[in-house]
């Protein structure tokens, strides 16, 4: 497999892990995966459906390549996933619940990919 056909999938993985952590922020809305002991008022309908509409639009802007928008998501994504550690950090039954594992399972891995479609197009555009 060459070198192209590794970006591509990689990319296409990225697309893959934005959409599945937009999907988990819809089963969790609607208590399919749960997430510990939060009460409602700490986890109002309108935030959850805000960050599952940016996952769906960020997964297909990957597709673009544009260096800035991917920049742009990486960052926003790392922001997403520190606040979260550090609201939660005190409490495992929403650390380790199905509803925060899954997504910041995806999160982390999607961060990952983006570091690597980042790098990858930098390395391309600077030769």
């Amino acid at each position: 497999m060459n070198t192209l056909q590794t970006n591509t999938r990689i990319m296409w993985t990225a697309v893959a892990l934005a959409l599945f952590t937009a999907f988990s922020y819809i089963l969790i809305q609607f208590k399919v995966l749960g997430v510990g002991d939060l009460q409602g008022g700490e986890k109002p309908a309108g935030i959850i459906y805000v960050a599952a509409g940016c996952y769906l639009v960020g997964g297909l802007l990957i597709l673009t390549r544009n260096r800035w928008l991917l920049l742009f998501g990486a960052f926003i994504n790392a922001m997403v996933v520190f606040f979260f550690f550090s609201m939660y950090q005190g409490r495992p039954s929403v650390m380790l619940s199905p509803g925060g594992l899954v997504s910041k399972i995806a999160q982390i891995l999607l961060e990952v990919a983006l570091i690597y479609v980042i790098a990858v197009n930098w390395k391309k555009e600077s030769k």
